[in-house]
């Protein structure tokens, strides 16, 4: 294995194991339903179970569908990703750390689904008006994050045009 894989592999871990011990704290010290005011309105920590998709959309699908979409097509998506970054030697470390944080956080969240049957979720942001967000964790962020990377690195690295005379 080379560096460049060692350092993708370490970053997804990364992301998994920051994932993972934040909601095993959640879940030991953090009462399901409650909710407690971190920066007062605008940042609460709570502990809900994600039976869904992002913002729970899906929750109430049947056993069949659940499975297809939340379990077996994000695997072979997290598959492709990881070997899209691990083979392509093109990309820029900011798509390098971008797809890495997607990967980890994906697979963080899947890894819930396989052991629990749900997604521990537990953070959430008021800011007023339409700047609220649903509750998410670490993994959440991690994707979203990792998406932004994606987005300023594409930005970056456009072709430049040309102007002819």
């Amino acid at each position: 294995m080379n560096i460049r894989s060692l350092l993708i592999l370490i970053l997804v871990i990364f992301n998994i194991g920051l994932d993972q011990i934040s909601k095993g704290i959640v879940r030991e010290t953090v009462i399901p339903g409650s909710r407690t005011e971190l920066l007062g309105k605008q940042l609460q920590l709570m502990n809900v179970e994600n039976s869904g998709a992002f913002l729970s959309m899906g929750s109430d699908s049947n056993p069949t569908v659940k499975l297809i979409f939340l379990l077996i097509l994000p695997v072979i998506v997290l598959g492709v990703i990881l070997y899209y970054v691990l083979t392509n030697t093109t990309l820029d470390r900011l798509s390098i750390v971008g797809f890495s944080s997607i990967a980890g956080g994906g697979i963080a969240n899947l890894y819930d689904r396989f052991l629990y049957g749900s997604v521990t979720d537990f953070l959430f942001m008021d800011f007023g008006g339409v700047f609220r967000t649903g509750i998410f964790n670490v993994a959440d962020l991690s994707v979203t994050t990792g998406m932004i990377l994606l987005l300023i690195s594409s930005f970056l690295n456009r072709p430049k045009k040309t102007v002819e005379p």
